[in-house]
């Protein structure tokens, strides 16, 4: 079995994601757009919106500055990219739908689910029935859609019942408003030919998802495999066992590893990394945390949960990747009132040229922030990191 260093484990998984191919010509366009997609194979989707969306800035960082609303048009008007349950809440490319329909079919009523169908018999049948006479239609469009149940991202009946018969494929995301979401009656939305296609089977669907995460990692254990669309490992652990006997993956051991791991055949290994990028802690390259660990020796957690005085770096932290390494991270706030990107807290990792580092932090900064049409950036006094980037603020 081949053994890769750690330093080519890392350049692989980041070539895999896009960052060792140089900045598009002439500004990015809807097909630099559409590859970057392609090669992460879906974007993950969360509500919080301190700095920007969270699944526009994977294309930011690696692609630059480019027209969000993109993203928009390629999933609401052009249907390439279409909303469901990826890793997490995603937008995956269109052609990949056939591969969730098993997922749609046996998809399980959460606690909330199971209490709505019990206690209001008829009721998601009735608003599917409003949805298909109405649609599309937000949850407060609904005639009867309850109130919010709770803090945070409590659900009412309504929100419920919509997000079961999105869960289940009958309904799908038509548009979205001021990010609500619009949902409208699946056949409305997608080709026929999709829906009423030869469905694969569970075993088939779970091989091509796992391939496609081999892909898009480069590398990875059996846990980052499976994590990339949520498919349990003791599933996949027998379907990668199989794709390496059969060739489709090649098995692999990486320098420090406990787990046996699996190269894709077109795995790049190039000499060098020159990325220079903010990540969103939704980003494919960190989200699962234990691999983030593993590849860059990089302890991440997000702390919107936490409470503010416990924070140890601050509430949405950006990592910052330089070359190979993640060598720092940045806590970011869009004042969208006073038109500044605010740097709450910026911390160096060890070991890290600080020069180095602060250089390319303050022309990322200043890069983002114009992306973000704000007119400049503020540091704050937070950090080990914060006084050098202040001086090197514009």
């Amino acid at each position: 079995m081949r053994e890769l260093r750690l330093e080519q484990a890392r350049r692989i998984a980041l070539a895999a994601q896009g960052f060792a191919d140089p900045p598009p010509r002439g500004g990015v366009d809807r097909r630099n757009v559409r590859r970057a997609i392609q090669r992460m194979g879906l974007l993950q989707i969360d509500s919080v919106n301190v700095s920007v969306r969270s699944h526009y800035m994977p294309l930011f960082s690696r692609l630059g500055p480019y027209r969000r609303d993109l993203v928009e048009e390629m999933a609401y008007r052009d249907r390439e990219l279409f909303e469901y349950w990826g890793h997490e809440a995603s937008f995956l490319p269109t052609e990949a739908y056939p591969l969730f329909r098993q997922r749609m079919a046996h998809a399980r009523p959460w606690s909330g689910t199971r209490r709505l169908l019990a206690e209001h018999p008829g009721y998601v049948e009735q608003v599917y029935r409003e949805v298909q006479d109405r649609g599309p239609l937000s949850v407060g469009d609904l005639e009867d859609g309850g109130g919010r149940t709770g803090p945070w991202w409590g659900y009412g009946k309504g929100k419920i019942a919509l997000e079961w018969l999105f869960h289940t494929g009958r309904i799908g995301c038509s548009h979205r408003n001021h990010f609500t979401r619009y949902y409208d009656l699946a056949e409305r939305i997608f080709p026929s030919e999709l829906l009423n296609g030869p469905m694969p089977s569970l075993d088939d669907t779970h091989r091509e998802l796992l391939i496609r995460a081999a892909k898009s990692h480069g590398v990875g254990t059996a846990k980052d495999l499976a994590d990339y669309y949520r498919i349990s490992v003791p599933a996949a652990r027998p379907l990668l066992a199989d794709l390496a006997e059969e060739g489709v993956l090649e098995p692999v051991r990486v320098e420090g590893w406990n787990q046996p791991a699996y190269l894709h055949p077109e795995a790049r290994l190039p000499r060098h990394i020159e990325a220079r990028a903010l990540l969103t802690p939704f980003d494919p390259v960190v989200w699962e945390r234990s691999r983030a660990e593993r590849l860059f020796g990089f302890r991440y957690r997000i702390e919107i949960y936490v409470p503010a005085a416990q924070r140890q770096y601050g509430y949405y932290v950006y990592p910052f990747l330089l070359g190979d390494s993640l060598v720092a991270r940045v806590d970011l706030k869009a004042d969208r009132e006073r038109r500044r990107l605010m740097v709450k807290g910026a911390y160096v990792e060890e070991g890290q040229d600080r020069r180095r580092v602060v250089t390319a932090l303050s022309e990322e900064l200043r890069d983002m922030a114009a992306w973000l049409d704000l007119d400049g950036v503020d540091v704050g006094r937070r950090g080990s990191l914060a006084p050098e980037l202040r001086r090197a603020a514009p």
